[in-house]
């Protein structure tokens, strides 16, 4: 199980989500700047111990109105090959030293592990207490065949990020997030698989809904 450690960090998570949000295709802020706070998520282990991977939730009152964002990051002790496009910044951390922060959906450990959750081989982790399942989130999956642990593109839109492989698998990260309306977070007709978690509304209620699906090709 991954330690959560009680350090600092310069900058924060929060300063580095806030310069790199709007250069996101999905981020709907004002023009002034996101005003982002934490409102949940959960943490998953790499099985090497050596990447940090979380799924950050943040509410953004820059807009219109409030809006919640699903933030998947993985802290890395050296920079990722080829990821330089994915790079969120580097922080100090103060245990650690210094940290490459990843948008975790261009990284393949975060990937391959988020797969691992939706087929019930991965647990999800509390975001700030170390050893400690999240039991607020909750993982399905109806196929027969593993899920794809490498997925050979990604697609930013504007409102998730698509992750696919040639047979036509896709597995949508959903960036924008929306509570169920019912309170049971399920996904439409199609889905092979997903994902769904809770996060804090800006007046204080729980929300809970769909964070990822899986869409599979049929066997033929």
């Amino acid at each position: 199980m991954a330690l959560i450690h009680r350090t600092t960090l310069e900058p924060t998570k929060l300063e580095l989500l806030a310069a790199w949000l709007p250069s996101r295709p999905w981020y709907h802020g004002g023009a002034d700047g996101p005003r982002p706070t934490r409102a949940g998520g959960f943490r998953l282990d790499d099985p090497k111990g050596e990447v940090g991977i979380e799924f950050m939730v943040v509410t953004d009152t820059s807009g219109s109105g409030p809006a919640s964002y699903l933030v998947p990051l993985t802290y890395r002790g050296a920079p990722l090959d080829g990821a330089e496009h994915a790079l969120v910044g580097t922080t100090e951390h103060g245990v650690l030293g210094r940290r490459w922060v990843y948008d975790g959906c261009h990284d393949p450990v975060a990937v391959a592990e988020l797969a691992a959750l939706i087929e019930g081989r991965a647990q999800a982790q509390a975001q700030s207490v170390s050893d400690t399942p999240d039991k607020e989130v909750t993982r399905a999956y109806a196929g027969e065949s593993p899920v794809p642990a490498h997925f050979t593109a990604v697609d930013d839109t504007r409102e998730h990020t698509a992750l696919s492989t040639p047979d036509g698998t896709v597995l949508r990260v959903l960036r924008t997030l929306r509570p169920a309306p019912d309170g049971s977070p399920l996904p439409g007709p199609g889905s092979a698989g997903h994902v769904a978690g809770a996060w804090e509304l800006p007046d204080g209620t729980r929300a809970q809904g769909l964070l990822a699906v899986l869409h599979t090709t049929p066997a033929a």
